[in-house]
């Protein structure tokens, strides 16, 4: 997750900028803050959040991995070899948030889970592979 906070962070960036600058547009100060806990700063957070999970939702759908998978050769796999669904990927990723909003709990779960499925495998139906080395 780590990795995948670089491309994550440049989405936020840039919809932090779109933001401010409709928000100066609107006819505010150009160096006035959105106001904290305001229906506005709410509204870019849930546009933060919808941005990274297209761009998780979408990494998964395409190859399985996102960015910060690949040198970790880690990759989603739907359970039974179908094709991951945009349901199945945008539920993986709604209960992955909140088993981060519960201090990660949902990922330590799967050191206790029989078959170790997180929470968000278990409810998408997915569960991760670990590729082989490839040698060139």
């Amino acid at each position: 997750m780590v990795y995948d906070l670089l491309p994550v962070l440049s989405m936020w960036f840039l919809l932090g900028f779109l933001f401010a600058v409709g928000y100066t547009l609107a006819g505010h100060a150009p160096r006035e803050n959105i106001e904290p806990w305001s229906p506005l700063q709410w509204l870019l957070w849930l546009c933060c959040w919808l941005v990274t999970g297209a761009y998780a939702t979408a990494s998964w759908r395409r190859g399985g991995q996102t960015l910060g998978m690949r040198p970790w050769r880690l990759r989603v796999a739907a359970t039974g070899g179908a094709t991951l669904s945009w349901h199945g990927a945008w539920l993986r990723y709604a209960v992955a948030t909140l088993s981060v909003a519960a201090g990660g709990l949902g990922f330590w779960w799967a050191w206790f889970d029989r078959d170790r499925l997180t929470w968000h495998d278990r409810a998408a139906g997915t569960h991760m592979v670990h590729e082989p080395k490839t040698t060139r």
